[in-house]
């Protein structure tokens, strides 16, 4: 039986592989992007938001910024240790309450809803992901908004057959040695479309991140940041682009 990963004692390496590459750098800087109406509001009224699996933190810290009251969470208390001293060092401490736990237990352990869920490569870690859709319903404010984003099944098909790898594709994207920083549960936007209907929720604007980058066979091209990004925010909320990034952005409401 499956369960829920974390990535305690690794939290060095978590940060190198996220943050500290180019991929890792496109994704802050289309996610900044995609969440400035949401800072702007902020700007009139400060914002409870609820950063789940909220890693080193340091997406929520604009909207510390903003002045909101951040509640940071996270599996590891590793990577909760390193959330805060980046927080403190940037100055920012005061608007964050943090906790160590699992999705699962949120709705107990912190007996409110929030104006902003921010929910961020996290879905395809669970072992179930559609009932942790339904926790992250019960946190959401009845005016509230989740930020969402998730690994694309999809798109990782089309980057193995791109590679060549056909008979990884064959096999349904499963092998028997998994490598531990990649996520190995990718999830099928259908799938997360019917789940969010069923839960009355609705997506008001789809964005791809890394619509490019991972498909480009010269790993030079892949460093190219300032062209890449800009091509990434011109097109990652047109379609094609915006369906086969390797990760899925989505802003959802209460339909």
């Amino acid at each position: 039986m499956s369960s829920d990963h974390s990535f305690e004692g690794i939290t060095g390496k978590f940060s190198r592989n996220i943050y500290a590459t180019n991929k890792g750098k496109l994704r802050l800087a289309v996610l900044q992007r995609d969440l400035q109406p949401w800072l702007d509001a902020a700007q009139h009224k400060p914002l409870r938001v609820l950063d789940v699996g909220g890693g080193m933190g340091q997406l929520s810290q604009m909207f510390a910024r903003a002045g909101c009251h951040v509640t940071h969470t996270d599996i590891s208390p590793e990577i909760v240790a390193e959330a805060k001293v980046l927080h403190e060092r940037e100055g920012l401490a005061a608007h964050y309450q943090y906790h160590v736990a699992p999705l699962q237990q949120l709705p107990d352990l912190l007996q409110q809803r929030f104006d902003v869920v921010l929910c961020h490569a996290v879905l395809e870690w669970l072992a179930d992901p559609q009932q942790a859709l339904v926790t992250l319903k019960q946190l959401m404010a009845p005016a509230g908004q989740l930020s969402l984003m998730f690994y694309n099944r999809d798109a990782k098909i089309l980057a193995n057959i791109i590679f060549g790898n056909f008979d990884y594709v064959q096999a349904d994207l499963k092998v028997k040695k998994t490598v531990r920083m990649s996520p190995q549960q990718p999830l099928s936007p259908a799938d997360v479309v019917q789940w969010l209907a069923k839960l009355g929720l609705r997506v008001t604007q789809k964005t791809g991140v890394r619509c490019f980058h991972d498909y480009l066979r010269n790993r030079e091209d892949q460093q190219r940041f300032d062209e890449l990004l800009a091509l990434e925010l011109r097109y990652n909320q047109q379609s094609p682009f915006v369906d086969i990034g390797r990760y899925l952005h989505w802003q959802i409401k209460h339909a």
